[in-house]
């Protein structure tokens, strides 16, 4: 094979995929690694598709022995130790290319845990960030947890949320040229957080999601209350907001995509036609479909059998 040859052949739909996602830059696939991956699934490296030269590569499996879990360690041990997101797909849905796709904001769009960096502010960061890791594992009830970190920051300057958006906040690397294309091929994006409004309305206007959904926090005589206004989003609402979505499009849920990093996003990855658990926590990453350690967020345009040359650049 080629170095860094584009095979043309398409995967099938009804089969079971094996993606394989280097990390950005680090040339990880190159022709040795694909070769010794071959071997182990017994076929010639011309039998799958190249994606993106050294970073993305995958092959159709045959339905019946394809999703093995004993493939994964043979599949690890052949890799090396090379930074790769390995993960077999099942197929779910009429379209590899899903025609939803609903992403949590935090930790996943962008890098930052807002709430965190408001405590920053209010001198109580280690205190609200370590009940904010123990809800993002599952560990505490998220709309109690939610209440709880919200309460510590009654009489705040409200002046801080922007402070932290133009100061602080950074998009994931790949979150632009992910929605970009998604929106160029037709898919609906909708940004579901159980962070605060004031954060994604922003988001989703700067990178041009459909809409936006999350909680609001509570101003008055520009002071931060303390307080979330009801309901709170939280596991149970990203699902519903998910099922309602694909109601509204006509779509049944597997054809949707769902990604997120906390235990808040796991009914609704694991509800999607493809979930993937992003940079996630242990429990969501055990549990769904894909797990995406090594990739950026391009990572879920290549597990839907994007190609590098389709991408569209914000």
């Amino acid at each position: 094979m080629t170095r860094g040859a584009e095979i043309q052949s398409p995967m099938t739909e009804s089969a079971p995929i094996l993606s394989l996602v280097a990390a950005p830059g680090s040339a990880g696939l190159v022709d040795a690694a694909i070769q010794r991956v071959a071997a182990v699934l017994g076929v010639a490296p011309d039998q799958g598709q190249c994606l993106a030269p050294a970073e993305a590569w995958e092959i159709a499996l045959p339905a019946a022995a394809g999703l093995q879990e004993p493939l994964r360690p043979k599949l690890m041990a052949a890799l090396d130790n090379i930074p790769v997101d390995v993960n077999l797909l099942a197929p779910r849905g009429r379209s590899r290319r899903k025609r939803l796709l609903v992403a949590d904001m935090e930790s996943t769009i962008i890098e930052q845990e807002c709430l965190d960096e408001l405590a920053d502010y209010a001198g109580l960061r280690p205190r609200i960030a370590a009940i904010t890791e123990r809800a993002m594992r599952g560990e505490l009830d998220f709309e109690a947890a939610l209440k709880e970190r919200v309460g510590l920051l009654a009489g705040l300057d409200a002046r801080v949320l922007q402070e932290i958006y133009d100061d602080r906040v950074t998009l994931m690397p790949g979150a632009a040229t992910l929605i970009a294309t998604l929106r160029a091929n037709g898919t609906h994006c909708a940004l579901v957080s159980g962070g605060f409004t004031f954060y994604t309305e922003r988001i989703a206007a700067r990178l041009g999601f459909n809409e936006q959904q999350a909680n609001t926090l509570d101003v008055a005589g520009g002071k931060i209350t303390g307080t979330v206004a009801s309901p709170i989003l939280g596991r149970e609402a990203k699902l519903q907001a998910l099922q309602r979505l694909a109601r509204q499009l006509g779509i049944d849920e597997t054809d949707a995509m769902a990604t997120g990093d906390g235990a808040n996003d796991l009914a609704m990855i694991k509800a999607a036609g493809l979930g993937v658990a992003y940079r996630a926590k242990p429990i969501v990453a055990q549990e769904a479909q894909a797990a995406v350690r090594h990739g950026d967020l391009t990572a879920l345009l290549y597990l839907q059998g994007y190609r590098k040359s389709e991408f569209v650049t914000a």
